[in-house]
């Protein structure tokens, strides 16, 4: 099932006290960028965002699903409400991941 836009908005709305929140659509789902830097997939009304070491920190024995098959696992974001956590995960894997 293709994620709706009226979904992509609503993370990018609840991702954006971390910074610039972009969504591109990327083969019927959703890239999520910060600050013009790719940090996680929005794909079957799910928000996935890349693993980190920082990241396992902020957010212990977080569940993994891959985006799609054949794709690295990344963190299973079920709690959407809490704004105060998804900004600080975005903003600590962005922070550790590699830069352009």
């Amino acid at each position: 099932m293709a994620t709706g836009l009226d979904f992509a908005e609503y993370v990018q709305e609840k991702l954006s006290g971390a910074g610039k929140i972009r969504i591109k659509k990327m083969f019927g789902e959703y890239g999520v960028y910060c600050n013009d830097q790719y940090f996680a997939a929005i794909c079957d009304n799910q928000l996935l965002i890349k693993i980190t070491e920082a990241g396992k920190k902020v957010i212990p024995n977080c569940p993994t699903a891959p985006p799609y098959d054949g794709a690295k696992s990344m963190f299973l974001i079920e709690d959407l409400e809490n704004r105060e956590l998804l900004e600080k995960l975005t903003l600590v894997t962005c922070e550790n991941l590699p830069k352009k």
